[in-house]
């Protein structure tokens, strides 16, 4: 085959970018400052052409720039940002609750909830729940897919660095027609971003501070859901009483109403306190049928709560609501105490934060960027060859872009962002005050409810002595029967409200809990760190 000539390129330092740099004398050496010198080495080689060699002056020079270059990437990889500088907005709440409602001592948060839930049987079904519950399951992976998308976004900040292999053989046209061939080996970064304006480093912050408010979020999702838990288990067992008060009415009303047919059949009753006594019995029944029902809707949606069917001995007992929480009274502390308290104050303040930082990026966005591109390897024209000792190759392509006109978009991109900060600002307040007024209505309710449950407890009791006292009256023939209705709805409905009095107690101290920040395990962190993998809980 017939050879073709190719013409001489010496590489001098007037040359361009686009000419060969051989990096020393030995035949063979390919070194190039951008793609094109890699042709013009190779074309060199192939004409069996001695390069020219590099002087030491331009050696020295060569390594001083790359020094200088490498120094220059690591300053600007603590550049600064353009993000506002961040400040906490005031809380648009009262220094203090209602009625000057706050007590001294430990916070309601500091109180772990196996202090706060003494019941065993109580204690075991929120475990079950904290293991098996599909929402908190959720908030949990939410926080591995917002920790995946900080470390996506803070790659950005570090080059990305490839390992690149190619081989090409091919026929050139021609009347001397011949094959060609080249094989090239190199490591490079393709398209990094200096971060001179901080626009990668605002991103990254708004990216760590969505997951912590994601972490927050998944804290507020336990504590609630110990609260709910707690909750339902009180409300089973106090419908479970409930329903046990009504069976004892309806075979009340049962046996009132076999007593008046026997009556009525012996002549010494008169029809009408017969169909009286059928209209309670009945009345009784659907009243007895309705507590059942809804005691197999509580235990449905408990079992929902944990996630899992409960067993028979799991189920609270009848009317043991007083036994299960182990503390009367909480501490209210004052409204500043909710700002660290809360995680879903927390959460708002995080969104505050990411939505603060997004205005950075949006800046930064007006400003030149700069993007890095370079490789360093190795090209032979023959594949045995690549690896000789003269083979180095090295490219290096800087590029600047400067926003001129963009039709108005970055001022509209900032312009959301403004807006955005904005919004998270009134939904932070928002989530203050929401919070005041929980636990001021929470504390309302206290401030109340122990009388309330005593005045419940003295009108039930009153109301079962004058009920026997009318059962009395009637058997002797003094009171008709009438009025033994009359006291027997009395002393039920005192009954039922004192159950439901204490109930409403219950809740009042299971919800104060929750609102003032109660109830996070104390075997889990406050925070997890974004840079590793926590184990996936609940």
């Amino acid at each position: 085959m017939a050879s073709q000539t190719v013409a001489r390129r010496d590489w001098s330092p007037d040359a361009g970018c686009g000419s060969a740099a051989p990096s020393g004398g030995q035949p063979g050496d390919v070194s190039h400052h951008s793609p094109g010198g890699l042709q013009s080495g190779v074309l060199s080689q192939r004409a069996g052409l001695r390069p020219l060699g590099r002087t030491p002056l331009h050696r020295k020079a060569l390594f001083r720039g790359r020094r200088l270059f490498l120094c220059g990437i690591v300053a600007f990889l603590g550049g600064c940002t353009l993000a506002p500088k961040y400040e906490r907005p005031a809380a648009p709440v009262a220094p203090v609750y209602p009625n000057g409602a706050a007590s001294a001592g430990a916070s309601a948060a500091e109180i772990k909830w196996q202090q706060m839930f003494v019941d065993t049987k109580l204690r075991a079904v929120i475990q079950m729940a904290l293991d098996n519950n599909r929402d908190l399951r959720v908030a949990a992976l939410n926080i591995e897919k917002a920790r995946a998308q900080y470390r996506i976004q803070r790659a950005a900040l570090i080059p990305d660095v490839n390992v690149t292999a190619s081989g090409t053989e091919q026929r050139q046209p021609g009347g001397l027609a011949f094959f060609d061939s080249s094989y090239s080996l190199g490591v490079g970064v393709s398209a990094y971003e200096l971060d001179l304006f901080g626009r990668v480093r605002s991103l990254k912050d708004a990216a760590l501070q969505s997951y912590l408010s994601t972490v927050e979020t998944r804290r507020a999702t336990h504590i609630s859901l110990v609260a709910e838990v707690a909750s339902a288990y009180v409300t089973l067992a106090a419908d479970q009483e409930l329903l046990r008060l009504a069976d004892d009415t309806l075979r009340t009303r049962q046996q009132a109403y076999d007593i008046q047919d026997r009556r009525y059949a012996a002549g010494t009753s008169s029809l009408l306190e017969l169909r009286q006594a059928d209209g309670e019995l009945e009345d009784a029944k659907s009243t007895a049928l309705a507590a059942s029902s809804q005691v197999a809707l509580d235990r449905n949606a408990l079992e929902l709560l944990v996630g899992t069917p409960l067993a028979p001995d799991m189920l609270p007992v009848a009317g043991a609501t007083t036994a299960m929480l182990g503390r009367d009274e909480l501490p209210a502390g004052l409204p500043s105490d909710l700002l660290r308290n809360r995680p879903d104050i927390l959460a708002a303040e995080h969104d505050l934060m990411s939505a603060n930082a997004n205005i950075g990026a949006a800046r930064a966005a007006f400003f030149p960027s700069i993007s890095l591109t370079g490789n360093v390897g190795r090209a032979s024209l023959e594949l045995k060859d690549l690896f000789d000792g003269g083979n180095h190759t090295w490219s290096f392509s800087p590029q600047i872009n400067l926003p001129i006109f963009t039709g108005g978009r970055l001022k509209a991109d900032l312009d959301v962002a403004r807006t955005e900060r904005d919004i998270a600002v009134a939904q932070y307040e928002k989530s203050i005050q929401t919070a005041f007024r929980e636990v001021a209505d929470g504390l309302a309710q206290r401030a109340v409810m122990d009388a309330r449950l005593d005045a419940q407890r003295r009108r039930s009791d009153a109301a079962a002595i004058s009920n026997d006292l009318v059962q009395r009256r009637y058997r002797e023939k003094v009171a008709g029967y009438l009025e033994v209705l009359d006291a027997q709805r009395t002393a039920y409905a005192a009954r039922q409200s004192f159950i439901q009095t204490d109930l409403a107690r219950q809740m009042n101290l299971i919800t104060l809990y929750k609102v003032l920040g109660g109830g996070w395990d104390p075997g889990l962190s406050n925070r997890a760190d974004p840079d590793t993998s926590a184990k996936r809980t609940g």
